[in-house]
Parts: structure tokens; C-alpha cells; sequence
């Protein structure tokens, strides 16, 4: 395969910048570069124009630097959200990739960044929240708090029949019963006690019966005085 010599006009990622020499593919060259306008023939009239290229290059490199700063700071304080499919147990169906954040953070915050910028240094396979780092520039990288959530429901309870239910219910009430009984019944041996004590005392001596007073005839009038002895007659 034929290589050619280009001179960069345009900053082209895994490939070079602003007036960089670099060889590429003749077809390449010829039918994306070119045609783009991302790529010069290494000429000698091209190469007079390395230096306006230089001079865009390092105005573009201090506006991206300021642009990813500040962007630098604002992720740090978002929670990106990436909802993934999991089976019944929780488990995930593969693992989150850097192309689902980054069209998450297009999604949800309007932040328009390339997958690549986007560095997972362990496949994540599991739910709950994760730091990512982010290579926004040579010299920025932040730090993005994403949280995995699943969108598969959890599966609803199994209620227990009706009839179990019940059957749970009675043996509650049962329970409740014998527990207040089981309270009661030191009062009620209590009480027997003492009733018990109260029979066992001895009882009090009759007292004799009251002589019957005489009724008003048996009685002697107090105004009756006693009789004379009649008097004997005269002897004749």
C-alpha cells in the first residue's frame, strides 16, 4: 500500500494536529482528507503556511484547555445516570460501556463528549453508583459519579392465601388470650387466699338469747296494796 505525505490543517485525534507531517494511506489522503479539507499535500508552497497552521493550533489548544477546565469543574458535581437491563436476581446483562455515559451526559446534561475522553479502567457489571474518569485534555481530567440503575421491576411479593391468613390471625388472638390469662391468674390465686384465710378464721361465741320480758298482765299493778286479814267475828 502506497503511503503520501500530508500537512495537517485541522486537529485529527489518534492521528495529529495543526502543521504535523504525517504519512497516511494514498487513499486515504485522496478521498477523505483531502476532500475534508483536513489535510494539505507536503509542497513547498504548503509548507509556507506551517506557520499560520502553528498559530491556530495554539490558539485552539488554549481555548480547548479554558473550555475543559471549566467543564472539569461542573462534572464534578453531576450524577450521571445509566440505567442498565439485569435479571431477577439483580444480575446485569453485560457490563456499562463508554459509549452508553457518553450519551447519557448528551441525554441528561447536554454535554457533547467524545467516547474516547471517557476512561473505565474496570468493566462495571454491578448496580449502585461508580467514579469515571474523564481525559478531557492533556492536562484536565475530572472525575464523573455515575449511578447504574436496573430497568427490569423486581417481581412482586407472593401474598399467603386467605385462608392462611386467618388461620395467622386466630393464632395471634390465641396468643393475646393466654398472655392476659397468664397475667390474671396471679390475682385470681390471690384472691382465693384470701378467701380462704377469711373461712379458716374462727367464729365469733353466740351470744345467749334475751329472756322474755313478762307481759303487762303478769305484771303486779304497783298501786294494788296487799289484803287485810278479815276480821274475826266478836264471840258471841
Amino acid at each position: 500500500m502506497s503511503k503520501t505525505e500530508v500537512i495537517l490543517t485541522s486537529n485529527i485525534i489518534g492521528l495529529g494536529a495543526e502543521s504535523d507531517h504525517v504519512k497516511v494511506a494514498a487513499g486515504y489522503a485522496r478521498n477523505y482528507l483531502f476532500p475534508q479539507r483536513l489535510a494539505v499535500p507536503l509542497t513547498q508552497a504548503n509548507k509556507r503556511r506551517i506557520e499560520s497552521l502553528k498559530q491556530r493550533r495554539s490558539e485552539r489548544e488554549a481555548h480547548e484547555f479554558n473550555t475543559m477546565s471549566e467543564l472539569a469543574k461542573g462534572v464534578a458535581k453531576l450524577v450521571c445516570i445509566v440505567q442498565v437491563k439485569t435479571g431477577d436476581d439483580g444480575k446485569m446483562f453485560g457490563s456499562v460501556t463508554t459509549g452508553m455515559i457518553a450519551d447519557q451526559l448528551k441525554q441528561q446534561f447536554d454535554i457533547s463528549l467524545d467516547k474516547r475522553k471517557v476512561h473505565i479502567e474496570h468493566p462495571i457489571r454491578a448496580l449502585g453508583e461508580q467514579d469515571v474518569e474523564l481525559r478531557l485534555h492533556q492536562e484536565v481530567t475530572a472525575t464523573l459519579k455515575i449511578r447504574v440503575e436496573s430497568t427490569t421491576p423486581l417481581p412482586a411479593p407472593i401474598e399467603p392465601p386467605a385462608t392462611e391468613a386467618k388461620r395467622e390471625e386466630r393464632g395471634e388472638r390465641r396468643g393475646r388470650r393466654g398472655e392476659a390469662q397468664a397475667e390474671s391468674a396471679p390475682k385470681a390465686g390471690t384472691e382465693t387466699a384470701e378467701r380462704g384465710e377469711r373461712k379458716s378464721r374462727p367464729a365469733r361465741a353466740e351470744r345467749p338469747p334475751r329472756a322474755e320480758k313478762p307481759s303487762k298482765a303478769e305484771k303486779a299493778p304497783k298501786d294494788a296494796k296487799p289484803a287485810k286479814p278479815a276480821k274475826s267475828e266478836k264471840a258471841e
